[in-house]
Order: C-alpha cells, then structure tokens, then sequence
C-alpha cells in the first residue's frame, strides 16, 4: 500500500521533493501546497504531475479534503514549528528541510511529541545520505589516516540568497553534521565571525571585520605552549588562560543576515574544524577535507567523477629534516545515486516500519541547532568563543 504524502512549500527545493515523491513506487503524492499559484502551475506542467494531485495555496482549507498520511515540509524555516506541530497532532508524520527550527528547545519538543503520536519525524539533512559521505566515515573511522589533526571546508556559490535566515543557518549545517558524522562526536565549542553586504539592518556598522574607527581591542586566548616551550596545537591552556590584545571585529545587528561567516568547531578530543561560508562568491565550492598524520580524506562535490579522494602521504624526519614521504592519491570508490532520493526513501521506509531514522531524526537535528545557535551567539558578539550546552535526550 503506498504512502500518500502532501508536500507543503514548492520552492528550489520543495520541488526536488516532489519529483522524488512524485515518481517512487512507494509513494503517493495526493497534493502540492504553495502560496504561489503560478508557481504551482509551472510545477505541475514541469513536472507532468497527475491531475489527482491537489494543488492549493492554503493548506489548512484542503486538510479534510484529502487521505494522507505523511506531510513533508519545504517552508522557510521561520514557519517550521507550528507547521509541524499541528501536522503531528493531525496524526501525520512528518520531513522537514533542514534546520528543523530555529530553536534548539523547539526542536527538542517535536522531537518528544512525535514520540508520544508515534509518529516519524525525519529532517532531510541531504549530505548525511550521501554515498561519498557514508564511505568517508569508514574510512575515517578505520583509523587509516593516522592521528586526526584538524578538518577544513568550503562552501561558497553566488546564490541562493535567503530572506529567512543566514548564510550561517543556510550552508553550515550540511559541513557540520557531516563532521560530527566521521568524526562521531559533538564540538564542545565554537566560534563565527561575519560579514554583511546584501541585507544589513538600517545604521547596521557591519560585521566580522575590523572597525577601524574604533578600533576597540578585546582579549583572546593564546595559543597552549607544548612542554618545549614552543606553540602547540592551537588549543585553548585552560589552567594559564594567557590571553593578548588584538583589534576586535565589528559586530552584527540583531537582524543583519551576514553573507559570509568563518566558523571554527571544537570537540573533545581537540580535533578543530574550520569552514568558510559565503553566497555571494561565484567560485563555487563544496569541497570538505580530514587531515590526518597519515593522509587527507577530501570530499569535493564538484568531482563528479571522483567525489571521494584519500590523498596518502607523511614525513619521514632525519634531525631537524622533515622529508614528505608515501605520496600517492587513492579515488574512493562509492555508489552513485542521488542522495536526496535516499532521504524519501528512508522516510517511507520509517514509516513502513515504525521506527525513526537515527542519523537524521529530530534529537539529532535538536543537536545541529543547537549548535548552530551558539555559532549565532558568537558571530553577533565578535567572534567570542562559545561552550556548547549539552541536550538531554
């Protein structure tokens, strides 16, 4: 018996899903929800879409009019709550596009009234259900990198650009579940700084870059001294706390939307990650990289055929002499397939049996927002570093 699915939002994305439920033999899809009505009807005619398939501009006016069993939602995420909310009291289960809400706490209680409708609530974190995202975990947990130094990515394009949320919110949350996920750790701290061009709040100073009119200082805490003496590993000394003046960044307005953020991710082994974001920089790049005493596992989106790389190599040290040694570039081979079709899948699947998918359900998207909300924290105050408060499940 299939499961009949109503999507509600027909934007860039939403329109993904609909194809994807639109054609999946498991599927049903019985209406398109959007306050577009052109847009509705260009999708339709895009899409070939059966003339069963309600399309309306409200979905509370269609709700009684339908059989459905699942919603899945492609709204701005402004309006996530209280959409899935009352979609879970009606009995229906539920995908929603990432970030599940803006709110860690609001997150936390769908994810508990989901429990209590027994019913299945799915966040399309679209990377976690990426082939080359899948493999890069065994590889990093097969220990073949050595000792993990640190993590760099990237992710920059010309667009899109959101009105509902930052670039912060809008592209960091793909980077850092995907390093919670090889890593299998939370951070424990954080740190973002900014930028804004495009949509700065009315006698907004700016963000994330010197103000140098003021040029207030701040204090920041030096690097941790290895036992030689020398800088170590770029750690915060917890016991000295030493800390030096340098020039503090602007801060951000409440409202400002920052178009390019710098965030540094901390966890407990005192692996740091560091991702550059930004949608107002036509070089674009999706490319993320684990750097290890033994080699980089670098996954590049833009590598169509060769997503997923392990760049082998070490020093040899004689004296003072450090030789790089064992260079060689390894092509990880992986499956192809569309990563959003697996998200529709797992969902129908979870719905077939009743059970949620662990490794995108709503405690762990609690958990990327909640991290994405103490990297808003630091970007509007500068740049200050920000512990992480742990959720209890």
């Amino acid at each position: 018996m299939k499961t009949k699915i109503a999507v509600l939002g027909a934007g860039r994305w939403g329109t993904h899903l609909v194809r994807n439920f639109a054609s999946h033999p498991d599927a049903q899809l019985v209406a398109v929800v959007d306050s577009s009505r052109e847009r509705l009807t260009q999708l339709k005619e895009r899409l070939n879409l059966n003339d069963n398939v309600v399309l309306a501009d409200n979905w509370q006016s269609i709700q009684s009019q339908i059989e459905c069993d699942a919603v899945v939602i492609a709204t701005p995420a402004v309006t996530h709550y209280s959409l899935i909310q009352d979609a879970l009291q009606q009995g229906f289960h539920v995908l929603a596009e990432k970030p599940l809400t803006l709110d860690a706490a609001e997150c936390q209680q769908l994810s508990d009234l989901a429990r209590q409708q027994q019913r299945q609530l799915m966040v399309d974190h679209t990377y976690l259900f990426h082939p080359a995202v899948e493999q890069g975990k065994a590889v990093v947990q097969s220990g073949c990198l050595g000792e993990l130094r640190y993590g760099y990515a990237a992710r920059t394009n010309l667009g899109p650009v959101r009105q509902d949320v930052d670039a912060l919110w809008d592209l960091a949350i793909h980077d850092i579940a995907i390093f919670n996920t090889w890593l299998g750790e939370q951070p424990v701290q954080v740190q973002a700084t900014g930028r804004v061009w495009l949509q700065r709040q009315e006698g907004s100073v700016g963000a994330g870059l010197t103000n140098n009119v003021s040029q207030e200082t701040a204090n920041v805490t030096k690097p941790a001294l290895d036992q030689s003496g020398d800088v170590g590993a770029g750690l915060t000394d917890n016991v000295s706390q030493e800390t030096a003046n340098v020039t503090k960044p602007a801060l951000l307005e409440e409202h400002d939307l920052a178009d390019f953020v710098y965030v540094i991710l901390t966890y407990p082994t005192g692996f740091q990650a560091y991702i550059h974001l930004c949608w107002l920089n036509p070089d674009k790049q999706r490319r993320l990289g684990v750097v290890g005493s033994q080699g980089t596992l670098i996954f590049d989106e833009m590598q169509n055929d060769a997503p997923l790389t392990l760049q082998h190599g070490y020093f040899e040290q004689s004296g003072d002499v450090f030789t790089p040694a064992g260079l060689r570039r390894e092509v990880i081979e992986i499956e192809h397939r569309e990563p959003l079709a697996q998200v529709c899948d797992r969902f129908l699947q979870s719905i077939r049996d009743n059970q949620p998918v662990s490794v995108s359900s709503g405690w762990v998207a609690a958990q990327l927002v909640n991290i994405l909300s103490c990297l808003s924290q630091s970007l509007q105050q500068g740049g200050t570093p920000i512990k992480v408060p742990q959720l209890a499940e």
